[in-house]
C-alpha cells in the first residue's frame, strides 16, 4: 500500500532516444551498470535508436530480469548506412536495395521494434526499409544525410532523429552561403513550410533531442553543461571520456552567441512542428558528452517547455507519444486501468512547473517500487 494523498501521479517517462552500447565502450562500461540511473529518474522505459544487437538483445533480457532497478528496454537495428559506416562499432552497411528484406527478416527475429536509417543511406535504400520494416510492423526511424526530409515523409517514414532531420531540408540554397546562416534563419520561408505541411499530415514523429545539440554540439565549452549537477550521478569512467570530448572540440568563446542563436533557432523550430501538429517525441541521445542517462531528459523537458510547449505537451511527448513510437500505446504511456504499472509519484505539480517532474518520491515499474536514492547506490560512480 503507498500513500500518495495530496501527491501528483503521472505515467513512467520514456526516453525514445538512448544507445545503450555505443559510448558505453569506450568508457569500458556494460549497459546494465548505468540503467538504474533511468529509474532514479522516474524513467520506466527506454527506446534504443542503433545499436549493435547481441549485446543489446543481452542488456534487455537483464532489465526484464531485474525490473526492481532497470526500465523497459526496446530493441533498434544497428545503423542502417553506406558503404563506410560512420560509427563502425554500431553501423551495418547496406547498400543494395534487393539485400534489404533478409536484413529487415533477421532483425525481426531478435525483437527489435525500430529500424534505424542513417546519415549515409541513399533514397533507394531507404525506401526499401520503410517498405520492408512496415510489412514486418516494425518502426522505421532515421537520421538523414543524402536521403531528404521530403523524400522520406513521402515515402513513409515513421519518425525523424534529431532536429536537425528537419532543419537540415529547409535551408534555401542561396541562404547556405551567408556567414552564421543557422542561427538567422527565417523558418516562415516556403521550403519550411511546406516540409512542416507535409509532416503534420502524414504524422510523422519527431525527436529533436536538444540535450545533445545543446551539450554536444553548441554549448558543451559552458560550465553550465559540463559542470551540471546532473553529470554526477554517472560513472566516474563515462564523465571522464566526457571531458576527453570536450577538450578535444574546444569550441571557441568568441563563436558562443552565434552557436546561442542557433542552438534557440533549433528550439523555434520545435515549437512550431508542435503547433503545426506534428507529434514530438522526447529523447536525449544518452549517453553522449554531458548526456547523463535517465535525468538528461528532465533537461529535455525542461527545453521543450523553453521552446513554447506547455508542460502538459512536454510530458505528453515523455509518456503517450513515445509509448505510440513503440507502438505500445495500449501498454504504456498513461495511467489507465489494463495497462502496466509505469507510474511515477512526485511532491509537486509538473503541468504548472516542469521542474516538478525532478521532485520524485517513488517509482513504479511494473508493480515493482524503487526509490530514487537506492537506484543510484547501484550505479558505479568509480
Amino acid at each position: 500500500m503507498i500513500e500518495a494523498e495530496g501527491k501528483f501521479v503521472i505515467p513512467g517517462l520514456i526516453d525514445a532516444h538512448v544507445h545503450i552500447v555505443h559510448r558505453l565502450n569506450d568508457a569500458h562500461l556494460t549497459g546494465e551498470e548505468v540503467l538504474p540511473m533511468f529509474l532514479a529518474a522516474g524513467v520506466t522505459a527506454i527506446r534504443d535508436t542503433g545499436d549493435t544487437v547481441v549485446p543489446q538483445k543481452m542488456i534487455a533480457r537483464f532489465a526484464e530480469a531485474h525490473a526492481v532497478s532497470c526500465p523497459r528496454v526496446f530493441m533498434c537495428s544497428p545503423l542502417i548506412d553506406g558503404v563506410t559506416p560512420i560509427h563502425r562499432d554500431i553501423g551495418w552497411s547496406l547498400t543494395d536495395p534487393q539485400a534489404v528484406p533478409a536484413f529487415v527478416e533477421d532483425m525481426a527475429k531478435w525483437g527489435v521494434t525500430t529500424l534505424k536509417i542513417y546519415a549515409g543511406t541513399g533514397r533507394d535504400v531507404g525506401r526499401r526499409v520503410i517498405e520492408e520494416g512496415h510489412k514486418h510492423d516494425l518502426m522505421v526511424t532515421a537520421h538523414l544525410g543524402p536521403y531528404r526530409a521530403q523524400d522520406a515523409v513521402a515515402d513513409g517514414i515513421d519518425c525523424l532523429e534529431h532536429i536537425w532531420s528537419v532543419f537540415n531540408y529547409i535551408i534555401p540554397a542561396d541562404t547556405k552561403r551567408i556567414p552564421g546562416h543557422r542561427a538567422s534563419l527565417d523558418l516562415t520561408n516556403p521550403l519550411a513550410q511546406s516540409l512542416i505541411k507535409d509532416m503534420a499530415e502524414r504524422r510523422v514523429m519527431v525527436d529533436p533531442t536538444l540535450a545533445v545539440f545543446r551539450n554536444m554540439i553548441l554549448l558543451n565549452d559552458l560550465e553550465s553543461v559540463h559542470q551540471h549537477p546532473d553529470n554526477a550521478h554517472a560513472p566516474a569512467r563515462l564523465r571522464q571520456q566526457w571531458d576527453i570530448y570536450r577538450q578535444r572540440i574546444s569550441l571557441k568563446p568568441d563563436t558562443l552567441e552565434l552557436r546561442r542563436g542557433e542552438f534557440l533557432k533549433y528550439q523555434e523550430l520545435t515549437a512550431m512542428l508542435y503547433r503545426a501538429g506534428v507529434p514530438i517525441l522526447a529523447g536525449t541521445d544518452a549517453p553522449e558528452p554531458y548526456v547523463p542517462p535517465g535525468f538528461s531528459l528532465l533537461q529535455e523537458l525542461e527545453m521543450l517547455v523553453e521552446a513554447g510547449l506547455p508542460p502538459s505537451a512536454a510530458l505528453q511527448a515523455a509518456t503517450i507519444n513515445n509509448a505510440a513510437a513503440l507502438k505500445q500505446e495500449s501498454q504504456l504511456g498513461s495511467i489507465e486501468p489494463g495497462k502496466l504499472a509505469d507510474l511515477v509519484i512526485l511532491s509537486a505539480d509538473p503541468t504548472t512547473d516542469i521542474r516538478n517532474v525532478r521532485r520524485i518520491e517513488k517509482v513504479i515499474r511494473g508493480g515493482c517500487i524503487s526509490e530514487p536514492a537506492q537506484m543510484l547506490k547501484l550505479v558505479p560512480l568509480e
